[in-house]
Parts: C-alpha cells; sequence; structure tokens
C-alpha cells in the first residue's frame, strides 16, 4: 500500500525554480534514502513531504488526501537538533507526545517516553539537559522523541551529518535496529553513499537540476555489516554504479586557464646552491617526529595525550593521519605548525627544528579562518604579500589569482568572503595554503564541515593542485575512503589518552588519482579493510603496543 505520493512536483521561490517533476510513491514499511549535492533541493523536498511547506506544482498526499500542513502521523527529524534546553531528555520526548497524543494519560505517555528513551539507548541519560549531552545524544533524543509521537512515516533529514564518522555509523546502525523492530515507513535525506546502501531498500539520486536522476534497489540481505560487505561483489557494484552517477551529475566543465605562476622565491626558500647540495643528504628525511609527546598539567597531575611519536616523511610524500576523536591526530599536527608547544621529543623540517608559528608551515582548518570583509583575492594576498617579499606587485597578484583559478574560484576571486558558502570558504583556504609555496601543507579536517558529495569535489581539487607542487603534506581525517584516496601512507593513531602511531599502510595505487577509477582498483577494498579492521579494534578503546 502506498503511504506518501508525490506526482510532477515542483518547487519555486520566485523565479528560482528548487524542484521539478517529482514523482515518488513511497510504500508502506519501505525505507528510502535520497542522495544529492548540496543545493539541489533534498531539504526542500523533505518539507514538502512534512507538510512544512507548499508545492508550487504538483502534489503530496499521504495516504490518498493531500498533505496542506504538518500532522503527527509525519514525524521529522532535522539535522540540528531543535530541543528545548530547559528540558531533561524525558521532557522534551513527554511534551511532544503530549501534544500528538492528547488522550493517552500521564502513565501512558510515561510508559512511552521510557520505550523510546531506551530504544535509543539513553535511559542512563533520562533526566539530563540537552547542554549535558553530546551531539550524538541529543539527535539520539530527536529520534525518540519523533518515534514516541508515533508517525506513520518517519521523515529524516541528514539527521547524522554533524556528527563524527564512528557516532555516526553506530547511530545509522541503530536506526535500522529500531526500523526492523517498527517497520515504520521511512525517508532518509543524506549525503553520504554507505550510509544510503547501509539502510535503504531504494535509494534515489536528487540532480542538481531538482529532478529524480537515478533509481537503485538495494537487494542486500540485513543486516547488513560494514565490514562484512567490504567483501560483497554486490555492495561494491552497487557503491561504484552510485558513486559514478553522482559524480557525473556533480561534474562542472570548466574551461582550462590560461594563466601561469610566475617564477618567484618565497622568503623560506633555501639559496639553490644549498638546495642542491642538502637534497640527496635531506630529502629522506625531510620532515622528522622524533620521541613527541604532548603532555598538559591537570590538577590531578600530568596527562600524557601523544606519547612517543615516531615518523618520518620523504621530501614530496602525502601522509595521512586517522583515528578516533580523542586520539591526539590535531595535536600532532598543531605541534608540526608550531602552533601548540612540545612537551618532549622534537619535530624536524628540512633540518631545522619546529618552534613557533611560520609560513613555511601552511595550515588548513576544519573552519577556514577568513577575514569575512575581505573578498577571496584579498584574504590570500595577506599571506602572499608576506612571503614574497622581492617579487612585484604584478607577480604576487599572479600568484594569488593562479591558486583561486587552480580551486574553482577565478569567476569569484572578488566576492567577499562573507557572502561564500562553506564550500568555496574552505576553497579560499585551500589557495592561500598553497599560495604560501609552504615546506609543509597541514590539514586539519579540511572537508570535516562539509557534506560528502561536496568533500569529494574538493578532495579532487586538493588533489590536482597537490600534484603540480608536490609539496610535503599531512592530513588529519576520519574518513577511511579520503585518507586512501590522498595519502601515500596512511598512519593510524591508538586512542587516547597516550596515543600513538598504532599501524602504518603504505597505499600503493598510482597516481593521478580519481574516486571513480579507484572504486574499480583490485587494491583498494583491501586497504580499506585493512584501515577499518583497525579502527574497529579501538572502537571501544582497546589499547595495543605500537607497531
Amino acid at each position: 500500500m502506498t503511504v506518501l505520493d508525490l506526482k510532477a512536483l515542483g518547487k519555486s521561490y520566485g523565479d528560482q525554480p528548487v524542484l521539478s517533476g517529482i514523482n515518488l510513491s513511497v510504500a508502506e514499511g519501505e525505507f528510502v534514502a535520497i542522495l544529492g549535492f548540496s543545493g539541489t533541493g533534498k531539504t526542500t523536498l523533505i518539507s514538502l513531504m512534512a507538510g512544512l511547506e507548499l508545492p508550487t506544482s504538483g502534489s503530496v498526499s499521504f495516504r490518498g488526501k493531500p498533505v496542506t500542513g504538518p500532522g503527527p502521523e509525519r514525524g521529522v527529524v532535522f539535522q540540528s537538533y531543535s530541543l528545548m534546553p530547559w528540558l531533561t531528555v524525558a521532557g522534551n520526548i513527554a511534551l511532544a507526545t503530549r501534544a500528538a497524543l492528547p488522550r493517552l494519560t500521564r502513565a501512558e505517555i510515561d510508559a512511552r517516553v521510557a520505550k523510546y528513551i531506551a530504544m535509543v539507548g539513553l535511559s542512563h541519560a533520562a533526566s539530563r539537559r540537552p547542554a549535558e549531552l553530546s551531539g550524538g545524544m541529543r539527535q539520539r533524543v530527536g529520534i525518540a522523541r519523533a518515534l514516541a509521537m508515533d508517525p506513520d512515516i518517519l521523515l529524516l533529514d541528514e539527521p547524522l551529518s554533524a556528527l563524527d564518522a564512528l557516532t555516526r555509523a553506530n547511530l545509522a546502525d541503530e536506526i535500522e535496529a529500531i526500523w526492523q523492530a517498527d517497520r515504520k515507513t521511512v525517508v532518509l535525506i543524506t549525503n553520504d553513499v554507505d550510509e544510503a546502501i547501509v539502510l535503504a531498500d531504494r535509494i534515489l539520486c536528487l540532480d542538481p537540476d531538482g529532478r529524480i536522476g537515478a533509481e537503485f534497489r538495494t537487494n542486500l540481505p540485513r543486516p547488513r555489516d560494514r565490514t562484512a560487505m567490504n567483501h560483497d561483489p554486490a555492495f561494491k557494484s552497487l557503491r561504484s554504479e552510485i558513486t559514478s552517477h553522482l559524480i557525473r551529475a556533480g561534474a562542472q566543465v570548466t574551461a582550462e586557464q590560461r594563466r601561469n605562476l610566475p617564477n618567484v622565491t618565497p622568503l623560506h626558500a633555501l639559496p639553490r646552491a644549498y638546495a642542491k647540495a642538502a637534497a640527496a643528504r635531506a630529502d629522506e628525511r625531510y620532515l622528522q617526529f622524533s620521541k613527541l609527546h604532548k603532555i598538559y598539567p591537570t590538577p590531578k597531575g600530568p596527562l600524557t595525550v601523544v606519547e612517543d611519536v615516531n615518523l618520518t616523511l620523504k621530501k614530496g610524500e602525502f601522509v595521512s593521519l586517522i583515528g578516533h576523536s580523542g586520539c591526539g591526530k590535531s595535536t600532532v599536527l598543531t605541534m608540526a605548525a608550531g602552533l601548540n608547544p612540545i612537551s618532549k621529543g622534537a619535530i624536524i623540517l628540512d633540518g631545522t627544528h619546529v618552534e613557533g608559528a611560520d609560513p613555511e608551515r601552511a595550515v588548513v582548518f576544519q573552519s577556514p579562518s577568513l577575514f569575512p570583509w575581505l573578498t577571496a583575492r584579498e584574504n590570500v594576498a595577506i599571506g602572499v604579500d608576506r612571503v614574497y617579499p622581492t617579487a612585484s606587485r604584478a607577480e604576487r597578484q599572479e600568484v594569488v589569482e593562479y591558486y583561486l583559478e587552480r580551486v574553482g574560484l577565478g569567476d569569484a576571486m572578488h566576492r567577499p568572503a562573507s557572502e561564500m558558502s562553506n564550500g568555496m570558504r574552505q576553497r579560499v583556504g585551500i589557495a592561500r595554503a598553497f599560495a604560501l609555496s609552504p615546506k609543509l601543507l597541514l590539514l586539519d579536517e579540511p572537508f570535516g564541515m562539509l557534506d560528502s558529495l561536496t568533500r569529494w569535489e574538493l578532495q579532487e581539487v586538493l588533489m590536482e593542485v597537490w600534484d603540480r607542487t608536490k609539496v610535503t603534506a599531512v592530513c588529519v581525517t576520519h574518513d577511511v575512503d579520503e585518507a586512501i584516496l590522498l595519502a601515500d601512507r596512511v598512519v593510524m593513531m591508538t586512542n587516547g589518552p597516550e596515543a600513538t602511531i598504532g599501524k602504518i599502510t603504505e597505499v600503493s595505487l598510482p597516481r593521478p588519482r580519481s574516486r571513480k577509477e579507484l572504486l574499480k582498483h583490485p587494491d583498494y577494498y583491501a586497504y580499506r579493510e585493512e584501515i577499518i579492521g583497525f579502527l574497529e579494534e579501538y572502537e571501544h578503546g582497546h589499547k595495543k603496543e605500537a607497531a
């Protein structure tokens, strides 16, 4: 039986169409996932299903009746946690339950609240307020609240996108278990291909023109274990098909830029004669982490966050640093940047000890620190003007514009940062880092705030620019696919405190790399399994001796 029916659905804001010609029927008990890039209208689509917005054309029907507004039969969970901060977990859920089911007695409401709090694993936190909860716990409250209202259909608008990878995977598993138990009809908006495959019966791709571009059936047996699926040819094939469609749909053809990078010398470059003499000796151990420790004083005594990290990088090598939250990845990176003092040991770059910040070490953070009132060009120029003191003004301008064009901002370099999307601002941050011609590029989860599909695009941008410069690079990430895609070696950290290097995997995949081609490479899933296996071993705080 059809629960939700969308016919020729369209939505425009003024003269700007967002959705067009959407036809979709969702059956009773079905789990449907909708994938798409940012800006394709996914949230608009879920709002139309919920009755929070009305269509410009076409119709939305629920059990044969037109949807003209919100109703308790359609439970919605959004990306942000809209909880009452003064109420406890139980209070938030009880408030919604009373509103949706006013005929229930107090005892019945209390029983229902307790049932769904237990279902999402929050019985121990029922009396806590939202400020006392982690992001994952707050999102669990949102899901429990929606379920307690006893909706016929659950509408989930990217409910896991603000969470770290491990919490996201665990909560996705819980959503599948809840769905299996109650057999609620579910529509999930997501930007994560693996998440869609793990959860859904059917996957729809929303293309940039606001239309459904492709549909895929997920016939994998349930329950779906991520590690086991890594060996499943059907999973690999489906993942490759969906990824290829999304890459094609999101591809933007741009004209080849003709600007040339001027031949200018940065402030921190060595004189050529000395550089040539030193190259053979130093290039194999260009960056060295030697017995590196980070210790913080606490009221209970010294806390060792990072312990005895030893790692050597060749000049031009790209290393990914991966591990669970709290494993010290970012601590190691900020020490390498000179932003965090070293407690014990040393970091040596090109024969010199790292002490304090320096433009020879460029950093791209998760959230780019741009001056919002300056344009993209002006934000990049601030560093370039300092690093190239002997270059002419025209040459410095060429450097700035070259890298902004390389990251796809050739037409937006005069736009203020305040008017840019998160993805565009991160492009400026990447351009600024490369424009400094650094000896070392440090990337601290540079795409962590972006949706999965925008992240793919910027990974391609990063690889294209890195391939031209071959700068030595260290990238902190929690994304296994990103770690493999970018790196020559993946360095895995054990859990903190006292975190250290647990394992190192050499990635011998051909360059230049693209996500689409890697999915077809016979060794790709072996690398993936090795890293996922390590992370699963440390998921619950297990510690072993460093390799």
